[in-house]
């Protein structure tokens, strides 16, 4: 727990009970955690989300739009942030809705401190591998942006399996040049394999280029 606390984790609480948010913020910056609380979704909206790892506890019941439609407002606005829910008249069927649009727990009123301290931090544990996996991403991203359009080219075609002589037939070139292309293209995309080239390519979502009309 206090990994995550010193790592900058942010707790938002929406609670429409003033109580339940002062005992929650509480509960929260016991463990090292800046809290942020809001008694709406409106006025949680009202609020810039920080560019830092964090989670929502959120009750399922609240003026307005209700805790499940706040959460399919947040997916649909790509609000990233794990939610988990809390209840005083919950049931499976809320439960089960919850769960599949992503929520890390459903905690029924009153919750063990413990069991809301698990949930919030397994939250946190979510949200940080999804920040280090957009990084990574957009650093391999920055990266395939920096080859030449020839290299690209070779690359996609690597990616699908081609053999060089193929993609020297397609690209009207040699296959020495073909494979100066290709290994200077995992030099720039820091691939210690071919294997890990294809596997970049995967995560990126690059597609073969395709042939141009002979007629064109």
């Amino acid at each position: 727990m206090t990994e995550d606390a010193t790592q900058g984790g942010v707790v938002f609480v929406i609670d429409d009970d003033a109580s339940i948010r002062s005992a929650l913020k509480e509960l929260f910056e016991s463990v090292g955690l800046k809290v942020r609380t809001y008694a709406s979704g409106a006025a949680f909206l009202e609020n810039s989300i920080p560019e830092s790892t964090s989670c929502l506890v959120l009750d399922v019941r609240l003026p307005g739009t209700s805790g499940l439609k706040f959460q399919e407002e947040l997916a649909r606005a790509d609000v990233q942030v794990p939610i988990v829910f809390m209840t005083a008249h919950g049931d499976i069927a809320m439960a089960v809705r919850a769960m599949k649009g992503g929520a890390v727990d459903f905690l029924t009123k009153p919750f063990n401190n413990q069991d809301m301290l698990d949930a919030v931090f397994a939250g946190l544990a979510r949200d940080r591998a999804r920040r280090k996996e957009a990084e990574s991403h957009s650093a391999m991203r920055e990266k395939f942006n920096s080859l030449s359009a020839r290299e690209r080219e070779v690359v996609a075609r690597v990616a699908v399996g081609d053999l060089n002589k193929q993609i020297a037939a397609e690209l009207g070139l040699s296959e020495v040049t073909v494979k100066v292309h290709r290994a200077n293209a995992m030099r720039k995309m820091n691939a210690k394999s071919l294997a890990q080239l294809v596997r970049m390519t995967e995560i990126l979502d690059i597609v073969k280029p395709k042939m141009q009309d002979s007629a064109s």
